[in-house]
C-alpha cells in the first residue's frame, strides 16, 4: 500500500491563494505515471481538478484554468497545486490521486475554506 500525505489546506479570504502537496510518503522504484488533484463537495462524487503526467504535460478542469497551477517536484514523487484567486465556492476537500504500477491510490483529502 501506497501512502500519500497531503498538506497546505487552510482557511483563506476570497481572492487569496494556497500551496497544496502531496507526497508519496515511501521510496518507489517505479516512476509515477500521473499525480493529480481533486475535489469532492459534500454529498457528491469526486471531480476532477487537474494532473500532471511524468513526462510533465498538464490538464485542468475548465473551473481552475488560468487560477491554478500542478506542478512536479524533481524528486518526481511530490507534487503541489498553487490555488490562486480563490472563491468561496472552492471550499471542499481536496485529495491527492496517483497512478503508480497500474494501480491508483488516493490521499487522506485536505479541508480547504474560502470565506466571503
Amino acid at each position: 500500500q501506497v501512502q500519500l500525505i497531503e498538506s497546505g489546506g487552510g482557511s483563506v479570504q476570497a481572492g487569496g491563494s494556497l500551496n497544496l502537496s502531496c507526497e508519496v510518503a515511501e521510496r518507489i522504484f517505479h516512476p509515477i505515471s500521473i499525480m493529480g488533484w481533486y475535489r469532492q463537495p459534500p454529498g457528491k462524487e469526486r471531480e476532477f481538478i487537474a494532473n500532471i503526467i511524468s513526462a510533465g504535460s498538464t490538464n485542468y478542469a475548465a473551473s481552475v484554468k488560468g487560477r491554478f497551477t500542478i506542478s512536479l517536484l524533481i524528486n518526481k514523487r511530490t507534487t503541489t497545486l498553487q490555488m490562486n484567486s480563490l472563491k468561496p465556492e472552492n471550499t471542499v476537500v481536496y485529495y491527492c490521486k496517483v497512478l503508480l504500477n497500474d494501480d491508483y491510490y488516493w490521499g487522506q483529502g485536505t479541508q480547504v475554506t474560502v470565506s466571503s
